[in-house]
């Protein structure tokens, strides 16, 4: 049989199925990926998610993605077409009600969920679902109940929603519903999709838990949230007042109990600040979040007395707030007890962070510290590269101001 009689026989579809194959050979390259990271960890740390994003960007593929890479089965729910009792049960009249009451029949998806004891449950579209559904949700992402069935531990859940503005006919979150999920925001990234329609899809290296870190990371996550509530005891439970925000994330016991499992997740993965801030943020919100990150950077900064007892050994921060705060709190140790040998360490140190950073970050410390010199304190060599790195500083300050006034 020749070639044309061969494609004379070919059904209308065979050549578009040919086709389809072609588009669908792609090939993967590892790139790192901040918001698949952040979103293993917390399935990972076995807290429901709620990804947000505009249709279309790749919520579901990413979700793939991560139960193919966790190697469990992905059961997806659409919220906005089902009914209260989709999730609640539906109630079934036994042989005796009197006795045995009336049993709330699970839907087809939990008992196949249960049956199969592990997998990564996906409830799409959440933001258009009533609030009746959304009520009824309620119980199934915190206690893992669907009517009569408890989901076993092995279960994970995720969901999805389009912002209010993109969704059809779509609802604010109710604030129990919202507060029971860590919110992440879920973006593209141009270069991925050009490269991705071009053939090459990125594949993620997901973070793994080092075992050795397990303890330091609770200690180290107990003494972060537990510390800022201490100072801070008003962000323990802050409701929004504006009904979108309730929607979203917002500070109460459940929330700081997230963010305590979530900052001992991503310190016992050594992954980035950036997946920290994303998880962090979504569990509490932007304002209480961006908090307690600031307790975290404190909480690694090294103490004043041990840089002043050996301040050629000092390791000072490369960031320049953490810098800065270092050296204030260098300074303010010897405000505390001012003696000569600490008085010339923290020069020392002053003349170390002017080697190693921006000479800006000593201006303020150094003036400071020369206003706490006793009459009888000798002026040590320091002060005069110091003095030098200030003058030059305030010059530009100086030039600086004079520019915005002219303008």
């Amino acid at each position: 049989m020749d070639i044309s009689s061969e494609a004379a026989h070919l059904r209308p579809l065979d050549v578009a199925a040919d086709l389809l194959t072609l588009l669908h050979d792609t090939t993967t390259e590892p790139r790192a990926d901040t918001q698949l990271e952040a979103l293993t960890l917390a399935v990972s740390a076995d807290l429901p998610v709620l990804l947000w994003g505009e249709p279309g960007i790749g919520k579901t593929a990413a979700l793939n993605q991560l139960a193919e890479a966790l190697d469990l089965p992905l059961t997806t729910v659409i919220a906005s077409v089902h009914e209260p009792s989709d999730f609640s049960g539906l109630p079934v009249v036994g042989d005796d009600p009197a006795t045995q009451g009336v049993p709330m029949a699970p839907p087809e998806w939990a008992v196949r969920l249960v049956r199969a004891g592990r997998g990564l449950l996906f409830l799409d579209e959440l933001s258009t679902a009533p609030p009746a559904v959304q009520a009824a949700l309620l119980r199934v992402v915190l206690e893992r109940q669907v009517g009569a069935l408890r989901l076993p531990p092995g279960i994970r859940i995720v969901a999805a929603a389009n912002p209010r503005s993109s969704a059809a006919d779509g609802w604010e979150l109710s604030p129990p519903l919202a507060n029971r999920f860590v919110h992440l925001q879920w973006t593209y990234d141009h270069d991925v999709v050009l490269r991705g329609l071009g053939g090459t899809w990125p594949k993620a290296e997901l973070p793994r838990l080092d075992r050795e870190r397990l303890p330091d990371a609770v200690t180290f996550a107990r003494r972060a949230v537990c510390g800022l509530l201490a100072a801070r005891p008003e962000l323990v439970h802050q409701l929004p007042k504006n009904e979108a925000r309730r929607g979203g994330p917002w500070p109460s016991p459940r929330s700081w109990e997230m963010a305590l499992r979530l900052i001992a997740f991503t310190t016992a993965a050594g992954v980035s600040r950036d997946v920290l801030s994303m998880l962090v943020r979504g569990a509490v919100g932007d304002g209480p979040g961006l908090e307690l990150l600031a307790g975290l950077d404190r909480m690694d900064l090294p103490d004043p007395e041990t840089l002043l007892a050996d301040p050629e050994a000092a390791v000072l921060p490369e960031r320049g707030d953490l810098r800065r705060t270092v050296l204030d709190g260098v300074v303010a140790a010897v405000r505390k007890r001012p003696e000569l040998s600490r008085w010339n360490a923290a020069w020392s140190l002053l003349v170390r962070a002017l080697e190693t950073g921006a000479p800006d970050l000593v201006v303020v410390p150094a003036a400071t510290l020369a206003a706490l010199r006793r009459d009888d304190w000798q002026v040590p060599a320091a002060i005069e590269r110091l003095s030098v790195a200030v003058s030059l500083s305030r010059r530009a300050d100086e030039a600086a101001a004079g520019v915005g006034e002219r303008r």
